[in-house]
């Protein structure tokens, strides 16, 4: 059992920490794993390990399932990485992205009262990774793939899912779509209109960005742009991958192209999750009302403190400012009620629940500064869990 304490989102504290106490704060690793049963005694060692262990075994091995009720796997979450696409560092690998995954599984632990295991992979090729991880099946009940490069995530997670009988979600892109769904129905919902007629622009065709657009679309938001590094994704372009090709079939109703100038004139939402920075004027250029999301983190795509000259709401990715869009509002919800339901995959209709969920904890505390709750809010996983267990029922996963 893994555990952790609780962590502080006050901006003055933030600031005030210095590198010696981060460094410190990492000593020896986040996690630790402690014992469910007592080890004190000749008869306690003998019911947890030989000669007592074996007849388990033996159950487990004529009758498969008893696994879920005799080891821990059933509640057990493998937070996957190849360390391609880590944070905002990009490619440093599998052993520099394990402070990152064990970061991870303890947010698993804290908020949802999930186990979690980090596993790096010291291998960017899809068919590997994939081998790997089925080949780890029966170690883990669940699979959190986590910082792993677009397009390449695309396949992976497709693979993965089609290859395994449990719930399986690359965090980059569900996690973060989740709660950018759940941000964006706070913010409409504080002034007073709704979401169906909004014109959004995603800046960011990599994993973040195709999820965003992806459940944006599922929930009835039929207006959206994609921008890539050339511009607008457009069905027009002949520069396109697969996984652009097939969002410029989905996208872009308006037939607009160009450059992120051309898509931001007149659009009510601006959604960042690329790396690259945007221009104040064509923050200014948006309808009224605007709402703008810079994501990108730590460095915002553009300034909050700019783009509130302009926009009405404004979110970011960063804990020190109001608005915070992040994935600890979603994932540990998500596989507490996917694992609680026995799913068998987390469907879209389990993500649109969990954005729903997410929403639904503010009440009547929602407000400009406050279109989400804070990622500390405890009731914030509890209501994720059920509204997704019941989606997978409702949907036959479960």
């Amino acid at each position: 059992m893994t555990t952790v304490t609780q962590p502080t989102n006050n901006a003055a504290d933030l600031s005030a920490i210095t590198e010696e106490e981060i460094f410190l704060g990492h000593v020896g690793g986040k996690l630790s794993v402690e014992l469910t049963a007592p080890l004190e005694t000749q008869r306690d060692l003998s019911i947890a390990y030989t000669p007592g262990v074996a007849q388990v075994s033996r159950a487990i091995a004529q009758d498969a399932a008893l696994a879920k009720q005799y080891t821990w796997t059933d509640r057990l979450v493998a937070v996957i990485t190849d360390g391609s696409a880590v944070l905002g560092l990009g490619d440093i690998g599998p052993r520099a992205s394990l402070p990152v995954m064990e970061g991870k599984a303890a947010l698993f632990k804290n908020f949802a009262g999930l186990n979690s295991i980090p596993i790096v992979l010291d291998t960017n090729d899809v068919d590997e990774i994939v081998e790997t991880i089925v080949r780890l099946r029966h170690s883990f009940g669940a699979v959190n793939l986590e910082d792993i490069s677009a397009p390449r995530c695309f396949e992976i997670e497709r693979r993965v899912i089609e290859a395994l009988d449990c719930p399986v979600m690359h965090d980059d892109q569900h996690g973060t779509a989740i709660v950018v769904l759940a941000a964006l129905n706070g913010a409409a919902k504080v002034q007073g209109r709704g979401t169906a007629g909004l014109k959004v622009v995603i800046s960011g065709a990599g994993a973040a960005g195709v999820a965003c657009a992806n459940i944006l679309l599922a929930a009835g938001i039929p207006d959206v742009v994609v921008l890539d590094s050339k511009g607008i994704v457009s069905s027009g372009r002949t520069d396109l991958n697969s996984v652009k090709t097939d969002l410029a079939s989905r996208t872009n109703p308006r037939s607009l192209s160009g450059t992120a100038a051309d898509a931001l004139a007149g659009a009510d939402v601006f959604l960042g999750v690329s790396a690259g920075q945007i221009d104040e004027s064509y923050i200014a250029s948006m309808a009224p009302e605007s709402i703008v999301f810079a994501l990108s983190n730590p460095d915002p795509e553009i300034h909050p403190s700019r783009a509130s000259l302009y926009a009405s709401i404004v979110a970011t990715g960063r804990s020190d400012f109001p608005n915070q869009i992040n994935n600890v509002l979603a994932f540990p919800g998500v596989f507490k009620g996917a694992l609680d339901a026995g799913a068998r995959r987390i469907t879209e209709g389990m993500k649109l629940a969990a954005a729903e969920a997410i929403l639904s904890v503010l009440g009547d505390e929602l407000a400009t500064d406050k279109i989400v709750p804070s990622p500390l809010d405890p009731r914030v996983a509890p209501a994720v869990a059920d509204a997704v267990a019941a989606a997978a029922r409702a949907e036959g996963v479960a």
